[in-house]
């Protein structure tokens, strides 16, 4: 068994910390937000107060968190990775970054001696706390097939894809697929209910017929049909629309990059902004669903609460 330092104990990855716990390993988590301290601690993650302490001696580093800034911050700064932990532990960033931070991770980790991994996920809450995230893991082979023993715990399904920054582009290219896909949603569940048509029925159709997808089957926008819905929460965040506009954002700064036409995401990612504008950046992005009556009101959704 290994010890493992956790650097982000949020939504996401206090529940994958946990896992790992389960599974045997040591755990040292880190996070500056109490209420996530205390769900990891319950875990049986072993709080520390710094990067530094967690990562001192450890065999594997984890981090899992929100933005670009904070990725750089926690591996570059004084009281970082890089400038504490031993070069032979592996490091793993499951974060969604762009790919000009994802490279810097791993040019800069081979510099000081390190073998990273850039080891984003998908699956959501539900499969963080449920050991069954999709992983998908880019870099150096031998650094990658070490990772993969690491991340089985909290996995259903492991993806070795490539060489550097290839798991990082995984991961935005699908992002991209999952959100205009749940665009479609949106649209074809009022357009259902517009006709009269009962929710429950329309999702047993879709779901075993042409319209099915992803999000149809764990986001479905209409309360009382699927458990895993935001809608049955008054749209309390599984993933929130900032964060679904940040990775989108990402997703099309590569595509663009790249000279590629992407007018779908683009919708989606003005869709996300509007939400946004309105003050809703903090709820759970299939709230885009009440942009698509004329009034703005779905059922499931009472923006006093």
């Amino acid at each position: 068994m290994a010890t493992i330092a956790w650097i982000g104990l949020g939504n996401m990855g206090g529940p994958m910390a946990g896992n790992l716990v389960d599974a045997g390993h040591t755990v040292r988590g880190v996070d500056p937000v109490a209420e996530a301290r205390t769900a990891a601690a319950e875990r049986g993650v072993q709080l520390t107060d710094s990067v530094a302490e967690a990562v001192r001696g450890v065999d594997a580093v984890f981090t899992s968190l929100p933005r670009n800034e904070h990725v750089r911050a926690v591996y570059g700064g004084d009281d970082g990775i890089w400038a504490n932990a031993p070069t032979s532990a592996v490091l793993l960033d499951t974060s969604t970054v762009d790919v000009a931070t994802s490279r810097w991770c791993h040019e800069g980790s081979a510099e000081r001696g390190f073998r990273f991994v850039d080891s984003p996920i998908s699956g959501g809450i539900a499969g963080a706390h449920a050991g069954s995230l999709t992983f998908m893991l880019g870099g150096e082979r031998a650094a990658v097939a070490e990772a993969a023993g690491l991340v089985e715990p909290m996995a259903g399904h492991v993806f070795q894809v490539g060489g550097p920054t290839m798991g990082i582009a995984a991961k935005l290219a699908n992002n991209l697929m999952l959100f205009v896909s749940l665009l479609g949603v949106a649209e074809g569940t009022q357009l259902a209910a517009e006709l009269g048509l009962d929710p429950e029925t329309f999702f047993k159709v879709a779901s075993v017929s042409s319209g099915d997808s992803w999000p149809l089957r764990t986001w479905y926008p209409v309360p009382g049909v699927v458990p895993t819905s935001p809608a049955n929460r008054n749209f309390d965040a599984s993933f929130t629309t900032l964060l679904a506009e940040k990775d989108l954002r990402f997703a099309l700064a590569a595509a663009e990059h790249g000279g590629l036409n992407t007018p779908a995401a683009r919708l989606a990612l003005q869709q996300f902004d509007q939400l946004i504008d309105e003050g809703y950046g903090d709820k759970d992005c299939s709230l885009v669903v009440k942009l698509v009556p004329g009034d703005g009101h779905v059922a499931g959704f009472d923006p006093g609460i």
